[in-house]
């Protein structure tokens, strides 16, 4: 009885302590703009199946795929055994399931076990990658300090968890053997992996190994919730939003550039006054300069950025030596948008604070490097588009504080006065043809 208090009050806690992180996180991701994205839902389904259960883009890399496949899976199925052990939790319980499923628990536990082996061997594998082989894409600035550690951590977290199932598994089915309390109310027999730790755990009396079994079932519980609320703190909460993000992934073809009606408009009455109404409305803003100004599918890219780095892998400009990485245009947005959510959290509204997301965060030389080529939309694994983010910024750079390298200025001017970028009167245009 004891224990079935102090797991509901964990469990109570927890719950509660993610739930208002997420809402608080909902209510961020909702600071930006409102747009559209109900099109088409059977198209957004299948981007669903395709990109975020299927990891269709992460396929491109066969290898590396299967390895994260094997994590992503076992984090899926394995939850399945986690419901159980939260129902011993709540009831008292022990191996709830094992009398419905019958013959099938064993099958589905050594699945399970399979699985727990498979995450920790990947697991291993991207440690090494990280820090040992240190692929270019995890040693780069982009991931000094925090990012770098927190990546390590949710790995370090997970062999863990998985050593705490197996160990759990092992001592509890010595007690079944053994014919030890309620251990014996359901036996299951030996299950695949966990039983080549029984020579480790043989020699413990009975007592020895309840404590064992106890200590592995809280700690992996326990786990789990901190593991639970560490995600909204960390890059991992792709594994969340990945879902949604596939689900609103842009479906116009791919490289298209969204233009502004005003801006549109006011070319064509430039070209053809006698269309220009008597008096038009000038649009308030022009682009982005924080956080506000974008879309709320924007932000909701830079919560569901995996910090992966084939985005920055893939962008010529950072690959020519330049600043730009777009990697860090998306946790450069999240941070932004973490410290508008904090002020929010202080003041009951936002209160200014002198600082924007453009210059404050992502400099102009950033932005003024990008070629708009589309390369780091095309490799995300869950459809994040930096470079929305950039023309959007790089829009507001120009258009409001008309800053400029002079060879655009030199440009834009001759596309106003000449209708062409080169400095040529438009009545000399076919002059070359003249002979």
């Amino acid at each position: 009885m004891v224990q079935q208090i102090l797991f509901i009050f964990a469990a109570g806690f927890a719950i509660w302590l993610f739930s208002k992180k997420a809402l608080r996180i909902r209510r961020n991701i909702l600071l930006g703009k409102d747009e559209d994205y109900s099109d088409h839902p059977g198209e957004r389904w299948k981007n669903v199946l395709l990109l975020a259960f299927g990891q269709k883009k992460m396929f491109r890399n066969p290898l590396v795929a299967i390895i994260h496949f094997a994590i992503y899976a076992g984090f899926i199925i394995i939850n399945i055994e986690v419901l159980e052990i939260f129902l011993d939790g709540v009831f008292g319980t022990h191996r709830l399931f094992a009398s419905p499923l019958g013959a099938a628990y064993s099958w589905l536990i050594n699945g399970f076990e399979f699985l727990a082996v498979a995450v920790l061997l990947a697991c291993i594998i991207f440690l090494c990658r990280r820090n040992i082989i240190k692929l270019k894409r995890f040693v780069s600035q982009d991931l000094d300090g925090w990012p770098r550690s927190d990546a390590n951590y949710i790995l370090i977290t997970e062999i863990i968890l998985m050593s705490l199932f197996l160990t759990l598994n092992a001592s509890d089915t010595i007690l079944q053997e053994r014919g030890y309390s309620h251990y014996a109310e359901h036996v299951t027999g030996n299950f695949s992996i966990s039983q080549f730790l029984h020579p480790l755990l043989n020699g413990l009396s009975n007592s020895g190994l309840v404590i064992v079994e106890r200590t592995c079932w809280w700690l992996h519980i326990l786990g789990i919730f901190a593991f639970l609320n560490y995600l909204p703190y960390s890059k991992h909460l792709h594994i969340i939003f990945a879902f949604p993000n596939a689900y609103y992934a842009r479906l116009w073809p791919e490289g298209k550039m969204r233009n502004m009606p005003e801006i549109q408009k006011e070319v064509l009455y430039a070209m053809q006054p006698e269309s220009a109404p008597a008096e038009a409305a000038a649009p308030v803003k022009f682009g982005a300069k924080d956080v506000f100004d974008l879309s709320w599918r924007n932000l909701l890219d830079a919560y569901s950025c995996t910090e992966c780095g084939r985005c920055t892998a893939a962008c010529p400009a950072n690959i020519t030596g330049k600043k730009l990485s777009p990697r860090k245009i998306m946790m450069d947005t999240r941070d932004r948008v973490e410290e508008v959510g904090k002020n929010i959290n202080t003041n009951g509204s936002f209160k200014d604070d002198g600082k924007t997301l453009l210059k404050d965060y992502i400099s102009v030389e950033e932005l003024r490097a990008c070629t708009a080529c589309n390369a780091c939309v095309e490799e995300c694994p869950v459809s994040i588009s930096p470079l929305e983010i950039i023309l959007e910024l790089r829009r507001s750079l120009i258009m409001e504080d008309s800053n400029a390298p002079q060879e655009w200025n030199s440009m834009f001017s001759n596309v106003e006065n000449n209708f062409a970028p080169w400095k040529f009167s438009p009545d000399d245009r076919d002059k070359w043809a003249a002979e």
